[in-house]
């Protein structure tokens, strides 16, 4: 798939910035197209739920988290909800302690101020003093944070895939796991076999993330806790909370709310 490569850290003079931030609100359905970055970007909503997806796999940011996304990492952004986001384009040779990987993290209030504060700046240069100090600063509040479980790997393998994307569209589906699999050309055995290896968890745990990841869109979309848990295939309003604290330590209301 064609990508667009964007570069965001030289001044009109030519010279090269340290950090770059930009604001930009969309409406809920709005889709950016597949592209990558020269950069190292932390992309933050304060408002909304985007989903990034990469050749790996989806993650959900969900209000007042970021994703991380290394540099050179095509990815694409769909937005669930009306989306505020703040991103920051930041020059990876500043960040070679952190991970080389895409991780949605949680953000605490300190990082989220000067987030928004880096966001009032077209360019940060460290030759600058006090543009230096909040680069600084926001360069040791990312080695502290913390990662939180709303990836969900995409499978390599065609009938494996096959699946995958077939419970991401319609995660009620109710059939045995033997019937779809031999649907997409593989056994059950078989089918378990390849989710573990090639996505790192169970199909079983693969699938629960699943329904998580599509009732948080469904949420930020301004769906009910029921309707969402409904759509998402649970049986229950109180399976699904249940399941979510058990996830994410707290009620869907709380966390799709935003705190730290």
């Amino acid at each position: 798939m064609s990508r667009t490569r964007h570069a965001f850290l030289i001044d009109k003079d030519g010279r090269i910035a340290e950090m770059a931030g930009g604001a930009w609100n969309f409406a809920h359905g709005h889709a950016i197209r597949r592209h990558s970055h020269l950069e190292d970007q932390l992309l933050f909503a304060s408002e909304g739920v985007m989903t990034v997806e990469t050749i790996e796999g989806v993650w959900v940011v969900p209000p007042l988290r970021a994703v991380w996304i290394p540099a050179e990492t095509a990815h694409a952004v769909v937005m669930s909800g009306r989306v505020s986001m703040r991103t920051l384009y930041i020059s990876p040779r500043l960040c070679r302690t952190l991970p080389r990987r895409c991780m949605v993290i949680n953000i605490s209030s300190l990082l989220r101020e000067l987030i928004l504060h880096a966001c009032q700046f077209s360019k940060l240069r460290k030759r600058v003093v006090a543009e230096r100090h909040v680069i600084e600063l926001i360069l040791d509040q990312l080695k502290l944070v913390e990662s939180i479980p709303v990836q969900l790997p995409h499978p390599h393998d065609s009938r494996a895939r096959k699946l995958a994307d077939r419970l991401r569209t319609n995660p009620r589906e109710q059939r045995s796991l033997q019937t779809l699999s031999m649907e997409c050309g593989a056994s059950k055995r078989t089918m378990q076999r390849l989710f573990a290896e090639e996505s790192g968890m169970s199909f079983s745990r693969w699938r629960q993330r699943a329904r998580l990841i599509y009732a948080m869109q469904s949420l930020a979309a301004g769906e009910s806790v029921t309707n969402a848990a409904l759509e998402a295939g649970y049986s229950s309003t109180s399976a699904f909370i249940s399941m979510f604290r058990k996830q994410l330590g707290t009620t869907p209301a709380r966390y799709m709310a935003a705190a730290d």
